[in-house]
């Protein structure tokens, strides 16, 4: 079907809007970081009247920003490993096995994504806490319980996405790996990892992306040294003042491992997003 004047135009229109919607904001964001606060602070200009990188060196002693990305760092990395891990033993026993309650594990893994997050807030809070004084575990303000919290909503979409992928890899492959005498284990890595590579970085980038720009739980669950990026910008927000172009550079500086991350596996994140969607 040939497309039309109108329909070409639209397209047009549409992609231009959506373009426009995307790096204004960027540009904004730009702009802001290269001016002194004053200009920032006086009203909206599209260019600044002196372009400084002042803010770039200020924002690192405003705020403890080197130790906030250092936790969102570690606690996005674990996290991400550990939900990916867990995640691809789980989705291999779902989908290769027949097992008694495996359609209501399925359901109640599927089914955890319809609740809030703020649901699981103060239960979270409690535990870690009373377990804390019970036995001196440390969780609450710790890496370790932001891990496990974020595992507690990153995992089980994690599980559901895999299943729909390993679903997608023809069984024919592990009767041949049997054949050949594999077991289970070595033709899960040997057999079903390698061709599932789009899969499981999907899955590693949706779980460390979850966990990298979160508020809510780690706005609670953390104290001064175990503080994350997504909380800690707020720090730029005093009593006196808020420090717009400061908070414009360091949201440029800790975007960038991010944004060259997702940019260098964005075709295995798109190829595993399908598979396991239509499944």
């Amino acid at each position: 079907m040939r497309e039309t004047a109108g329909e070409r135009w639209g397209r047009r229109i549409v992609l231009t809007l959506l373009t426009l919607f995307v790096v204004i904001p960027l540009y904004v964001m730009v702009t802001s970081a290269a001016k002194p606060l004053q200009d920032v602070q006086n009203g909206f200009t599209w260019w600044p009247s002196r372009p400084t990188l002042q803010p770039f060196v200020d924002m690192w002693s405003t705020v403890p920003l080197a130790r906030y990305l250092v936790n969102s760092l570690v606690v996005s990395t674990i996290a991400a490993v550990c939900s990916v891990v867990v995640a691809i033993f789980a989705a291999f026993a779902v989908s290769r096995y027949r097992f008694r309650g495996r359609g209501v594990f399925s359901v109640t893994v599927l089914s955890t994504q319809m609740f809030p997050g703020i649901l699981f807030l103060l239960p979270l809070f409690l535990i870690y806490v009373n377990l804390g004084n019970a036995t001196g575990i440390e969780l609450y303000a710790s890496r370790t319980g932001l891990v496990i919290t974020y595992l507690t909503f990153s995992l089980p979409f994690s599980i559901w996405m895999l299943v729909g992928y390993f679903d997608s890899i023809p069984r024919g492959l592990d009767e041949a790996a049997q054949v050949d005498g594999a077991g289970p284990l070595r033709t899960l890595f040997q057999v079903i990892l390698p061709a599932a590579v789009p899969g499981v970085v999907a899955v590693t980038v949706y779980a460390f992306m979850t966990a990298w720009g979160e508020v809510l739980f780690a706005s609670v669950m953390t104290d001064e040294g175990s503080r994350t990026l997504a909380v800690g910008l707020q720090g730029y927000s005093t009593q006196f003042n808020v420090y717009w172009n400061q908070i414009m550079a360091a949201s440029l500086v800790v975007s960038i491992p991010v944004v060259v991350g997702f940019l260098a596996l964005q075709r295995y994140f798109v190829a595993g997003l399908t598979a396991g969607a239509v499944k």
